[in-house]
């Protein structure tokens, strides 16, 4: 490197690299991040025509999973999905299911789910009479898992023919450990009838599903089962000027899928016109994802199914991912069935890849998923010993800080070393005033005779920054979490801290922090930056999620005593 540019590379960490700069940085690299994906958010993508045209099922045969246009199936055509808002009405009640976990509602017109309650998650803390709602057959909200039969040598009954149901209600009992719902389609002309099996288990968010056929009739009948999730884009509340901090805004909605060749791919919706999944693959599966909760179909064990996305033509627009199954003949007077289970539910990382494999990477942490997955892991470990999530996350911090603390040591000792040659950094900007390129020259001169590297106070932050951008994903994504209570004041850490106690807290950290730390040879723009930092962020922080608050406040307070601790050895050894 010439001299020169290794004198401004120097010169720019040259000024007292204290530990409330290091601060400022990550603070405002973590401010810059919101807003670039506020950005991504409101401007980086056009949204989709409103008449955007039905796409059909993928090519029969595709060996690949690389998005391109659905084109239609040789053999068996999946029937366009309705263009119109609103489906076409039952003549039948709906079939409401009820478990400890789940409250579903079936549509006897084609079968299929048409609203799904979580009744362990509340919409608001407490507020258990009003769970979350994920499937819902409402415009706003629309969002429904369909499922059924096509065929082009006979009648076969898709996701708008009319089933029958032996009856309205369904609740699991004390004691019962599962429920079954029986639906039923016949087809007197050709001999065919379709049985429509759902099956749904006490403590579980999967619901089983199996279309048994029988033929009858005096022909051979072949046809495919397909499975499928439909909903519009859903609205993502806006805050007014503090949205950014909402999470919803951050996080994945859209399709996604998996396969054991290419893992996890996922699609957003302002995409499905460009990028549309046209794919054949085995032991994958199809979801619809968005903050906290999903719903994927998950095909058989072995089964080769194709897969593809679609945009459904509506106001407002519906995106749709399917599954294909392998064709199924049936001679006349055999009989058959297609099984598949459908899981709609919370992202429990820890469970959902006992259903299937992949399942857990619906909780979407990014570029940073090497990095937050292990996080996850300690941190549920973690509260499993004490039983509270706050706790969870101060123990985490404090782990974290014990396994960093040599690389903050190192970064603390650089400090002390720069702090001493201040007086004579401040004489060199004396005596070249204006002329920096001679003041840069004297300043390397300076730090090569005493040994000292300007950025050896960078590295521990440096290293720390992956830690904690991988640790935001964490509280923002992880279910367990939502509305998890803390202590006193705090009864949801996924919510801003309603007294302002964190912000506040975190605002005298930084302000003891500045204190404590030497601001000699600082100019006067930074040491202005310095001391409003401080009150933009308790500010800022008091509509975040208090636990990511919890977690930034906590880490603040500890750097500060592990500050005061090492600068103590650190002048004690000079004494000795």
């Amino acid at each position: 490197m010439p001299a020169s540019r290794r004198s401004r590379v120097t010169a720019k960490f040259a000024s007292p690299m204290n530990n409330s700069r290091s601060f400022l940085l990550l603070a405002l690299l973590f401010v810059g991040y919101l807003i670039w994906n506020q950005w991504q958010q409101d401007y980086a993508h056009p949204a989709p025509a409103a008449d955007a045209p039905v796409a059909s099922a993928p090519v029969a045969g595709a060996a690949n999973d690389t998005p391109t246009a659905p084109a239609m199936p040789a053999g068996s055509a999946v029937p366009a999905v309705p263009a119109s808002a609103a489906a076409p009405a039952s003549s039948a009640a709906l079939v409401h299911v009820r478990t400890d976990v789940l409250d579903l509602a079936i549509d006897p017109h084609g079968g299929s789910i048409v609203r799904a309650e979580l009744l362990a998650y509340p919409q608001q803390p407490k507020q258990f009479d009003r769970p979350v709602r994920l499937l819902d057959d409402a415009g706003p909200s629309y969002f429904v898992a369909q499922s059924g039969l096509v065929s082009n040598t006979g009648k076969a009954p898709d996701h708008q023919a009319e089933f029958s149901a032996e009856q309205t209600r369904y609740e699991l009992a004390a004691g019962q450990d599962q429920i079954q719902v029986p639906l039923t389609w016949t087809d007197a002309a050709s001999g065919l009838s379709v049985r429509k099996l759902y099956t749904l288990r006490r403590g579980s968010y999967v619901v089983e599903e199996r279309q048994e056929i029988d033929n009858q009739g005096t022909d051979a009948w072949s046809g495919n089962a397909y499975r499928q999730l439909q909903r519009v884009q859903p609205v993502i509340p806006n805050t007014g000027f503090f949205s950014f901090n909402n999470p919803e805004r951050y996080s994945f909605v859209g399709a996604a899928w998996y396969s054991p060749e290419s893992k996890f791919k996922k699609l957003r919706f302002d995409k499905f016109a460009g990028e549309a999944l046209n794919a054949s693959f085995k032991d994958g599966w199809a979801a619809m994802l968005q903050h906290y909760f999903f719903a994927a179909w998950i095909p058989a064990a072995g089964e080769t199914d194709q897969y593809a996305t679609a945009i459904v033509t509506a106001n407002p627009a519906r995106y749709l991912i399917r599954t294909l199954g392998p064709a199924i003949t049936l001679a006349p007077g055999a009989s058959a069935s297609s099984s598949a289970r459908l899981y709609v539910g919370p992202k429990l990382q820890s469970t959902v890849d006992q259903i299937a494999p992949g399942l857990s990477l619906t909780a979407d942490y990014g570029v940073l998923t090497f990095i937050a997955e292990p996080l996850h892991w300690v941190l549920s470990k973690i509260h499993a010993l004490v039983g509270n999530w706050g706790f969870a996350i101060i123990l985490l911090v404090l782990l974290i800080k014990a396994l960093m603390f040599k690389l903050t040591e190192a970064q603390f000792r650089s400090m002390a070393k720069m702090r001493k040659l201040q007086p004579r950094v401040q004489a060199l900007k004396d005596r070249y005033g204006e002329d920096r390129q001679k003041m840069n020259q004297a300043m390397l001169e300076l730090y090569q005779k005493e040994k000292i590297n300007p950025l050896g106070g960078c590295l521990p932050m440096l290293i720390q920054m992956p830690v904690f951008f991988a640790l935001y994903w964490v509280l923002l994504e992880s279910v367990e979490l939502r509305q998890a209570p803390f202590v006193g004041w705090l009864q949801n850490l996924s919510a801003p801290d309603p007294y302002f106690v964190l912000p506040l807290l975190n605002g005298a950290t930084m302000i003891v922090t500045q204190y404590l730390t030497p601001t000699t040879g600082m100019d006067p723009m930074q040491a202005r930056m310095m001391k409003i930092m401080p009150v933009m962020f308790a500010v800022m922080f008091a509509f975040f999620p208090a636990g990511l608050v919890l977690y930034w406040t906590v880490n603040g307070m500890t750097s500060l005593l592990q500050q005061w601790i090492i600068t103590k050895r650190i002048e004690a050894g000079e004494k000795a």
